[in-house]
């Protein structure tokens, strides 16, 4: 990120949703999945108006709905697991194909699905239009403690150092002819990682030492000073609004 680069979730496009300050928008994201993950799973039709209202935004923003779905990936594992709830559950008291399964399972398995389905689309879209070091500078805006924020943004820059570092130690050693297809060429695999450890330690000390030569007091300069509107905040609160409205019908429903 240090070199300017956008991440592989970014989606360089320039609708309003792209333009809104990025603490308004990881403030909405995070009450949108609050709001989500509290509806009561029978409340079908809610979890509707949720997928209904990321739709309209992955729209307004330009971004590809191939895109998102490919980043939906992530959640397979929660899947996996959520398949197998309505077998494993107790009280067999639903039939089908001729299989007993279990209703509480079905109804677990629904209300995994929805809700991590919906909040990992709302966390993509938030990565889609903001970049890595905006959403950081957000966390800070929103009064977030600087040693987090510090951590994170430190993390994010030395992630592509890392993984470039990597991949040179890959080339060099596939050079000399090392190709890892035998248990038995373990070792060397353990022996770049210890490598690749020490380097990645004394790097992030050099860069520590310059950075205190250049005034470094724990906090990195404030360089956008741009201060967020009230219609800003009031266009970004729009989708945790309806979120909690719905969530609240959903529970005067029940």
């Amino acid at each position: 990120m240090g070199a300017g680069h956008a991440h592989a979730l970014y989606v360089h496009e320039h609708s309003f949703v792209h333009h809104l300050p990025p603490e308004t928008k990881v403030l909405s994201v995070l009450l949108f999945v609050m709001a989500v993950a509290v509806t009561p799973r029978e409340a079908i039709w809610a979890f509707a108006v949720y997928a209904a209202a990321e739709v309209f935004i992955v729209r307004s923003a330009r971004v590809p709905f191939r895109f998102v779905l490919s980043r939906l990936l992530a959640v397979a594992p929660f899947v996996v697991f959520a398949l197998f709830l309505p077998f494993i559950g107790e009280g067999k008291d639903v039939s089908f194909a001729g299989m007993a399964l279990s209703g509480e399972g079905i109804w677990s398995t629904w209300n995994i699905l929805a809700k991590a389905i919906l909040g990992a689309t709302a966390s993509i879209l938030l990565a889609a239009t903001t970049e890595v070091p905006d959403i950081v500078k957000g966390f800070g805006r929103l009064r977030v403690p600087s040693v987090i924020t510090a951590i994170a943004s430190f993390m994010i820059r030395y992630l592509e150092v890392i993984a470039g570092e990597l991949a040179r130690m890959r080339t060099a050693m596939t050079a000399r002819g090392y190709e890892p297809r035998w248990l038995s060429q373990a070792r060397p695999i353990a022996s770049s990682a210890g490598t690749l450890f020490v380097r990645s330690y004394e790097r992030g000390e050099r860069v520590y030492d310059a950075m205190l030569s250049r005034g470094y007091t724990g906090a990195m300069p404030a360089i956008d000073s741009r201060s967020t509107s009230v219609r800003d905040w009031a266009v970004a609160l729009l989708l945790p609004l309806l979120a909690a409205a719905t969530a609240i019908t959903a529970f005067v429903m029940l």
